[in-house]
């Protein structure tokens, strides 16, 4: 009996006591609202399984369901009007296998939960994100990403994965079978996750540094060496008076401190938060300090509220070729958009072959951009960054605000029809499709 037989079996034969057990994840009756509090999810029907077989027999027994993870989209992604299904107790490691260099996660783990482990087992990942607190299985569906012109996104650390199809069944694939690539960046729409598996690397330290007032015009000549100067590299700008505020750099240790000029930028003497008004507290240390690669590469400390709580997140992905370009004409905007953004952040992320990743066949970089939680005035902005990236054929972040006409954005997804198929292969009675997924890819 082959590994995919025996699970399908087993959860046939755990039925009864899954049913016996389901008061353990009775539906919440009020609706749960996302990190950012901007969305109120559309039903209160909230139901959170405790292992495989339960998430197969609410599969089941749902006509709709959502897959929802650490609820950091700003987006109607994770959203339904029926029945979510929550990852928060899927939060176990299940294998380290040091022999492959990998570890295997239930699908609601935390970056931030998993990364001490990881290290005192003496192993880390390739990247995180520039937050912690957000779920590994979520981060992988939307491809989130963290910086670095040689670090693909999250989801390019992914060797396995598996999921629960909408007939609920359990399926796993690897990077040997043919839908792997379509899987890994699925969006909740082919099956609810279960468990994933991770290639690592073997555990380092890395240091941090901050440069202030970095002139646009120094990115002209030379973006992509800025770009390239570390491990991760990331501009922050609120795009006013032709400036880059704070460039962040992440590197490996290295025995020679960093020079006080940088293109004209002065060194840091002090920790700074992305927006300069803002405590620091709430960082990762800066200042050449040496610590765990899992404490360098976020800019925010898994302890402490991150960003700036009350606000609203954008990003749109652009061919790396064309990253200075793209800023300049996102400047233009800026007596339009400054009075309503708290700082946008500009960094890179490595080309990848994950069908619905924004990066596929290509190298990007992506504009950020953290807004003040003023929702008429954002969504009036967006068509203005949209129409001036068009020439580009920017992609937005699958979590983040956008409001790119679905005829625009499924021309510039090359294997749309794939994933689609795809779709239809494991969810044909379309149970995990929502209100975004028709509106985006139909």
């Amino acid at each position: 009996m082959n590994k995919r037989t025996f699970l399908k079996t087993s959860g046939a034969l755990m039925t009864g006591a899954v049913l016996a057990n389901l008061e353990a994840c009775a539906p919440e009756k009020r609706p749960l609202k996302n990190w950012a509090g901007n969305l109120e999810y559309g039903t209160g029907n909230v139901l959170y399984p405790k292992s495989v077989a339960e998430v197969q027999e609410m599969v089941k027994n749902s006509k709709k369901l959502r897959g929802l993870g650490s609820r950091h989209s700003f987006n109607k992604i994770a959203d339904s009007t029926s029945c979510q299904v929550s990852s928060e107790g899927l939060n176990q490691i299940i294998e380290l296998n040091r022999t492959a260099r990998t570890v295997t996660v239930e699908a609601g783990m935390k970056y931030g939960d998993l990364c001490t482990y990881l290290h005192e087992s003496g192993f880390a990942l390739h990247n995180l994100a520039s937050l912690p607190h957000i779920s590994i299985a979520g981060s992988i569906a939307t491809a989130t990403h963290g910086s670095g012109v040689t670090n693909g996104n999250l989801a390019t650390s992914v060797a396995a994965i598996e999921f629960v199809t909408g007939a609920g069944e359990v399926v796993e694939l690897t990077k040997d079978d043919d839908a792997f690539q379509g899987a890994v960046v699925g969006l909740g729409a082919l099956g609810m996750v279960t468990k994933v598996t991770l290639n690592l690397l073997p555990t380092f330290e890395m240091q941090q540094v901050v440069y202030r007032n970095l002139a646009m015009s120094e990115l002209e000549k030379n973006f992509l060496a800025i770009m390239s100067a570390g491990y991760s590299v990331s501009l922050f700008t609120d795009w006013k008076n032709k400036n880059v505020s704070e460039v962040w750099i992440k590197d490996l240790v290295k025995a020679e401190a960093r020079p006080n000029d940088f293109y004209g930028a002065k060194l840091a003497t002090q920790n700074l938060h992305p927006i300069e008004s803002l405590s620091a507290e709430t960082c990762t240390e800066q200042l050449g300090v040496p610590g765990p690669w899992y404490d360098r590469m976020p800019h925010f400390k898994m302890g402490f509220k991150p960003s700036a709580g009350a606000e609203l997140q954008s990003e749109y992905f652009v061919p790396l070729e064309h990253g200075y370009e793209a800023m300049k004409t996102i400047e233009e905007l800026s007596e339009k958009i400054s009075p309503h953004l708290f700082i946008s952040e500009i960094c890179s992320v490595a080309a990848d072959n994950l069908w619905m990743s924004p990066c596929y066949g290509k190298a990007c970089i992506a504009i950020h951009t953290t807004w003040k939680q003023e929702w008429d005035a954002v969504m009036g902005l967006l068509p203005l960054f949209e129409e001036k990236l068009a020439p580009f054929n920017a992609r937005p972040h699958w979590g983040k605000l956008f409001t790119l006409a679905p005829s625009a954005l499924q021309a510039r997804i090359e294997k749309l029809n794939d994933f689609k198929e795809l779709m239809q292969q494991y969810d044909p009675e379309g149970k995990f499709r929502n209100e975004f997924i028709d509106r985006n890819l139909f």
